[in-house]
């Protein structure tokens, strides 16, 4: 049985004072929740008070992005020992906005992988296709090479720490949302390729997040979906009401 797990991605939002003021508040609104693990990742600025808040409460802290390289001449870059000293837990690697904004590939999401398994972090490895290719129905074929690239190389053993992140680039703050039916196809489906990689022990053991416009008046619908463990949640998941009650429409 699969526990389910919710993450809520702050992206390039709040200050260090106003992600104290959020992590305080969602940490409140979860705290009676015991069947679903939570996460939050705020920007690097703040990790470090929000760690002080969340510390021994269940909700976990995690980044959202890290490089492959622990420490050197890499202007502007964060590595996973740096992740590991602000008390993060998880690391979102291979986000749509990162691929769609800096370059990002799944070769380089691979070698960042490795990196944070590596390091004894959790990475939540996203992949989703984009609108174009949702019309041309080319999902299935964009999201297994995706998956296929990051895992590259990754053993079986590895692979129960990593939490896959459906995110159809189109759902994601646009008001757009996959239908249920539509997301649970496409994650029935990566779990199918998780089991070609390695076995179907390990497929029915990972998680996959459903990421892109998830709100409390549709989480319901989509985790009660057989393939759908909980959530990647961006703007939802800075209001802490909004972002609780998400959470628990998991149970």
């Amino acid at each position: 049985m699969r526990t389910p797990f919710v993450a809520g991605n702050w992206k390039l939002n709040k200050t260090p004072d106003e992600a104290e003021i959020l992590a305080r508040c969602v940490v409140d609104a979860v705290s009676d929740v015991t069947d679903v693990d939570v996460a939050i990742c705020p920007p690097f600025t703040a990790l470090e008070r929000v760690s002080s808040v969340v510390c021994c409460t269940g909700v976990g802290l995690g980044a959202q992005n890290m490089y492959w390289e622990a420490e050197g001449a890499f202007t502007g870059e964060v590595s996973a020992p740096m992740l590991l000293t602000c008390g993060c837990e998880y690391v979102i690697l291979g986000h749509s906005e990162r691929r769609q904004f800096f370059g990002e590939t799944d070769a380089t999401v691979n070698r960042r992988l490795k990196a944070a398994l590596s390091a004894g972090l959790k990475p939540i490895m996203c992949i989703g296709e984009s609108f174009d290719e949702r019309q041309a129905d080319v999902t299935e074929q964009v999201v297994e090479k995706q998956t296929r690239g990051a895992l590259n190389g990754v053993s079986a053993d590895e692979v129960q720490g990593i939490t896959l992140a459906y995110e159809p680039v189109w759902a994601i703050g646009t008001g757009l949302t996959a239908t249920p039916e539509q997301a649970e196809a496409v994650h029935a489906f990566l779990r199918q390729v998780v089991a070609q990689l390695y076995d179907d022990d390990v497929a029915q053991a990972i998680r996959i997040q459903y990421g892109g416009s998830v709100k409390p008046d549709n989480a319901a619908e989509l985790f009660e979906q057989d393939n759908i463990d909980g959530g990647l949640i961006g703007g939802a998941s800075l209001e802490a009401e909004d972002f609780a009650a998400i959470v628990k429409a998991a149970i």
